[in-house]
């Protein structure tokens, strides 16, 4: 069983130049929780190589991040990610989209995503994704021509977590209210930054940065422990 985990490339808020990327704990938390099982895993980005980490993520009383942040192989694998064009999406059964608000300039526009998420989806694999790598999912259709998020039960950063974290002038859209317009039924906590997941069939989306653990685990229950 192989996993491709995508981050984005995106490295700067383009109005103010403040700097963002992939938010680290979501990263690390679903790889700490997959690596238990022996899933193999892939990074990949879009324009591949070095992926911006936001600084914001890095959290010091994070022990889980320490110790990847620490940890040389991993170090190297998150230097040197695949090109996302270069990704041959039948080799993987799981794809996981990483949050961090860089995602929402890179993911929801990028084609090769969208054919390597529809790719997997409709080869019964399984989609999971985080907080802002949700976007990833919102222009997708499917070979009938639906949209993938249509009808579907699926959380992401709310809008209240976006006007908590201070960065709602700069950021393109919100993603609950995108979600919502192409016809999704969002799901969210009524206490901002606390976990939260919703499963769709073989769809398994978190709301924010403390919830990636819990896709992870939902994943894992759902492939290995039904």
């Amino acid at each position: 069983m192989k996993a491709l985990i995508v981050c984005t490339s995106t490295d700067t808020f383009p109005v103010k130049g403040t700097k963002t990327g992939a938010w680290v704990s979501e990263l690390v938390h679903f790889c700490d929780v997959v690596a238990r099982k022996r899933v193999e895993t892939d990074i990949a980005s879009p324009r591949g190589g070095e992926i911006p980490i936001d600084p914001r993520s890095l959290d010091s009383k994070d022990e889980i991040i320490k110790k990847y942040l620490q940890d040389e192989e991993f170090t190297e694998r998150i230097k040197n990610t695949l090109v996302l064009d270069a990704v041959d999406p039948f080799a993987y059964r799981i794809v996981y989209l990483v949050g961090g608000h860089g995602a929402m300039w890179d993911f929801p526009d990028n084609e090769k995503l969208q054919q390597v998420v529809a790719s997997i989806y409709q080869h019964y694999g399984t989609i999971t994704a985080v907080g802002h790598g949700v976007s990833g999912l919102l222009n997708i259709r499917l070979a009938d021509g639906s949209w993938f998020v249509k009808d579907r039960y699926l959380t992401g950063f709310s809008n209240m977590e976006e006007k908590l974290a201070s960065f709602s002038s700069e950021t393109p859209f919100y993603l609950e209210d995108k979600l919502l317009e192409k016809g999704a039924h969002f799901t969210k906590t009524m206490i901002p930054f606390t976990e939260h997941i919703e499963m769709d069939e073989r769809i398994i989306t978190g709301q924010n940065p403390g919830s990636a653990r819990k896709v992870a685990q939902k994943l894992i229950e759902e492939l290995w422990e039904k």
